[in-house]
Order: structure tokens, then sequence, then C-alpha cells
């Protein structure tokens, strides 16, 4: 695994903050961040946000709030996958 660090909140209380990382192996960005209120993820999980796309938050997948001060962070990591060649399909990479 080749997980490389890209910034975490500048403003994070007690050690637990949102952060961002790129792996370059899988080609893949990864945050994490705080878990919505139970509200928030109603919503979120009982909407239809594309028309015909399964209802809901799939078992093997999670929703993580990010604040908008992290914004630099996700520049970089999407900057520094672009400049690596990660946007290629992998067996073009």
């Amino acid at each position: 695994m080749s997980l490389r660090f890209v910034g975490i909140d500048p403003d994070t209380p007690n050690g637990g903050s949102p952060t961002v990382w790129l792996e370059d192996e899988k080609a893949e960005i990864v945050i994490q961040g705080w878990l919505p209120d139970p509200d928030m993820h109603t919503e979120i999980a009982g909407t239809e946000w594309v028309e015909g796309h399964p209802i809901g938050v799939p078992g093997h997948e999670g929703v993580v709030r990010v604040p908008v001060r992290m914004i630099p962070y996700l520049r970089k990591v999407c900057d520094d996958a672009e400049r690596a060649g990660l946007c290629r399909p992998a067996e073009e990479r």
C-alpha cells in the first residue's frame, strides 16, 4: 500500500479530525471525517439522489462529513492524483 498523507484539519480539536490521503496503488482518495448526525444520515439514506440509482448507503460504503476549511487539502489531493497520472484507467498507468 502506498498511502500518502495530504493534510489534516488545521482547526482539529482533541486530536480526532478530518484527514486526507492519496493511495497511489489503487488510485484512490481516502478521507477520514465526522459521521453524520442521525437526521442527516436518514435524509441521505432515504433520498433518490440520482434517478434509477438504488436508494440508501450500501453496507460496504460510508458517509463522512468534512468541513469546507478542508477544501485546500481536497484540491491538493486531486491535483496530486492528476500529476501522478492516477486519473487514467489502471491498464494505462
